[in-house]
């Protein structure tokens, strides 16, 4: 258990699809976000690494490859608990 509460919460989400097809739909939409974050948080990372842009900026950059990383890794997580749902409900 983490000591921060909010980090233990847990997330129910209901989805209606209407056919087998939304659900490899949605999976292909959050595959693509979770490309797209992935390339965001590398392309980030690597200006960082360079040293492009100046002080500020560079703090700025690594806080927007964190960002980038978070979201990739919560998009990550929901891919799984999507696959793992849709597994369990064949």
């Amino acid at each position: 258990m983490s000591a921060d509460p909010a980090a233990d919460r847990v997330l129910r989400l209901e989805v209606s699809l209407e056919s087998d097809d939304d659900l490899d739909v949605l999976e292909g939409a959050l595959l693509a976000a979770r490309a797209s974050e992935l390339s965001q948080a590398r392309r980030r990372g690597a200006r960082h690494a360079f040293g492009y842009g100046s002080e500020s900026a560079r703090e700025t950059m690594s806080d927007e490859v964190d960002l980038a990383q978070r979201r990739w890794e919560l998009l990550d997580r929901l891919l799984r608990a999507i696959r793992k749902a849709s597994r369990s409900a064949e």
